[in-house]
C-alpha cells in the first residue's frame, strides 16, 4: 500500500509541476473541453495538449471520453485528498521544527541578556 500511494503521489506531483497542467485543472474545474479546445485556450498544437492531457490522466486528475472524434476531458473521479493531507503533514513537521528553533533562539536571548547583566 505504501508504494502504491508513494506512486501515486509522485505521479500527481509530477503532473502538478507544470504550469499548463495546472492550468489545464483549473479550466476543467469550471467546465468539460475538448483537446482542441483547451489547445486552443493554451496557445499550444493539439499534439502538445494531449500529451499534457495523458500526464494527467495517468495521474487520475483527468478523464476523457471520445465520443465521433471528439475527445472531451473532464475532471478524474479522485480529489487532491491525500496530496493535500500529505502537504499538511509536511507542514505539520516543518511548523513543529520552526517551533523548536524559535524556543531555542529565545533561551539564547535570555542567557545573552543574563550575561550581560552578570559582567555589570
Amino acid at each position: 500500500m505504501v508504494q502504491y500511494a508513494g506512486a501515486a503521489l509522485d505521479a500527481s506531483f509530477a503532473a502538478l509541476s507544470d504550469a499548463t497542467r495546472r492550468g489545464v485543472l483549473e479550466q476543467l474545474g469550471r467546465a468539460d473541453a475538448s483537446i482542441t479546445d483547451l489547445a486552443e485556450k493554451f496557445h499550444m498544437t493539439l499534439t502538445g495538449m494531449k500529451k499534457h492531457v495523458g500526464v494527467l490522466e495517468q495521474a487520475g486528475l483527468v478523464r476523457t471520453q471520445k465520443v465521433g472524434r471528439v475527445r472531451t476531458c473532464k475532471l478524474g473521479r479522485r480529489g487532491l485528498a491525500n496530496e493535500a493531507a500529505w502537504i499538511e503533514r509536511q507542514r505539520q513537521l516543518w511548523a513543529a521544527r520552526f517551533n523548536e528553533l524559535d524556543k531555542l533562539v529565545e533561551e539564547l536571548k535570555q542567557k545573552e541578556k543574563a550575561d550581560v547583566r552578570n559582567k555589570r
